[in-house]
């Protein structure tokens, strides 16, 4: 829905750039923010919950008030519009998994109005046509934004760099092979001075292939009880300590997609102590599961990197708790039942997590170990501030890109419900609390939750 002026009123707006936090009233004209008001109302501190309450209940059905264009966001959160910078999106090539159309509409109902697309497509996007077309099909879409990340190298067989020029060009905004590690240190670092030059942003999937061999799982006692071959946590610190080294050696940024051990943790925080450009983003699976979510070879719950023990799982709460991980990002990865109802050892690997990335996500705070200010800052601010993006933040002039999130909303998880063309989550049934209820784009309700 579409209007020239809308007025959000009484919700308790949370902007990390800003350092706004209490109750506000927001402008919007045009498309735009036009003014944030009635700064009289913050909530002091000392009566922030940590839990995350927004005041009263809101007794309305309906937030809009469709006559009028007022969102009555009164006992609900106020935020910048949530970015999802790990996207599997499946089109082209793919599209009876996901296409642009369902992907952009799945990331709408969990309350993304940004999301940044994977180049693991048929064919890959390491070229300015597979961007043009991505572009093309997320305007048609007409619902969130959409980054293409292009490729490292060319059709991600790590052999020879795409042309990070026309890339760049064509509106990419950073380059990763995820899906495929880059196996050759040469050509990592190659890819690394390469992308400084056009400030565009690497993000490594840090996988030892020689170590990770037929694995389909975190290798320890349950694969062993399970007979089941597994993934040994070295697998991925191994390369997540090359890739460091050659951050260091290159002095280009450089962002560790889908951390999911300890080891990984130590050395992104000791790296960031010796005050390297490395940031790095996890996944709500690897801080809400660990490796005994597959014991009935559930393949909903075969990923990649896989699931881990509760003490890695514990690792990655805390590196969020304490900033050395920067990102919550879904690492959203349709598969239809072809892919997943197989052999747990023939499955493909990736669970969706648009649509529950956010109360999954919340739940960290509801275990005291974030505020509501932090959570969001991983879950907006600092993607955006990472990827470069044009318009950080809830500021007067900016696009109205914005999230309004139910707290108290209590919901099972029922994958058939998603908007996502494909179905496998792990999280079906559970019961979950906190859910977005209206998103915005560019002044634009692309999900309103009536």
């Amino acid at each position: 829905m579409v209007n020239s002026r809308y007025l959000i009123k009484g919700g308790r707006v949370i902007d990390p750039e800003t350092g706004i936090d209490g109750l506000f009233d927001i402008v919007i004209e045009e498309g735009k923010i036009a003014s944030i008001e009635n700064p009289q109302s913050a909530i002091p501190a000392r009566h922030r919950s940590r839990s995350g309450e927004a005041g009263g209940r809101n007794p309305q059905s309906s937030i809009i008030n469709h006559q009028s264009s007022i969102i009555n966001a009164s006992g609900k959160l106020v935020t910048p519009g949530l970015i999802d910078m790990h996207v599997h999106l499946r089109e082209p090539g793919h599209e009876y998994k996901e296409t642009i159309e369902t992907g952009c509409l799945a990331a709408a109902h969990g309350g993304f109005a940004t999301i940044c697309c994977m180049p693991n497509t048929d064919p890959v996007n390491d070229n300015q046509s597979v961007t043009d077309y991505i572009l093309k099909k997320a305007r048609m879409a007409e619902t969130v934004r959409v980054y293409p990340v292009g490729a490292i190298s060319r059709g991600l067989r790590g052999e020879n760099l795409a042309d990070y020029g026309e890339l760049k060009a064509a509106g990419v905004v950073a380059v990763s092979d995820d899906g495929n590690p880059v196996m050759n240190a040469q050509l990592m670092r190659r890819a690394l001075e390469y992308s400084k030059g056009f400030e565009l942003l690497v993000i490594a999937h840090c996988e030892d292939r020689n170590l990770t061999a037929s694995g389909v799982m975190n290798e320890g006692t349950t694969a062993t009880r399970l007979g089941l071959p597994g993934i040994p946590n070295a697998g991925e610190t191994v390369m997540v300590a090359r890739d460091i080294a050659l951050c260091e050696l290159t002095g280009a940024p450089l962002h560790i997609a889908h951390v999911s051990t300890e080891g990984s943790v130590r050395l992104i925080r000791e790296a960031k102590a010796r005050g390297l450009p490395v940031t790095a983003e996890t996944a709500p699976h690897y801080f809400s599961l660990t490796e005994d979510a597959v014991i009935n070879y559930d393949t909903n719950a075969r990923v990649h990197p896989p699931l881990r023990t509760a003490k890695d799982r514990d690792a990655i709460r805390v590196a969020l708790a304490d900033g050395t991980i920067d990102v919550i990002a879904s690492d959203h990865a349709p598969h239809t039942s072809i892919e997943k109802d197989l052999e747990f050892d023939q499955a493909a690997n990736g669970m969706i997590g648009l649509e529950t990335s956010l109360p999954l996500s919340l739940q960290l705070v509801e275990m005291g170990l974030m505020d509501l200010n932090d959570l969001i800052a991983k879950m907006s601010i600092n993607p955006a501030r990472i990827l470069n993006l044009a318009h950080i933040g809830l500021k007067p002039g900016n696009p109205a890109d914005l999230t309004i999130i139910d707290l108290e909303k209590k919901f099972t998880v029922d994958a058939n419900t998603f908007r996502s063309k494909s179905k496998n989550t792990p999280f079906n049934g559970w019961e979950l609390k906190g859910k977005a209820v209206l998103t915005m784009v560019g002044g634009k309700i692309v999900f309103d939750d009536e």
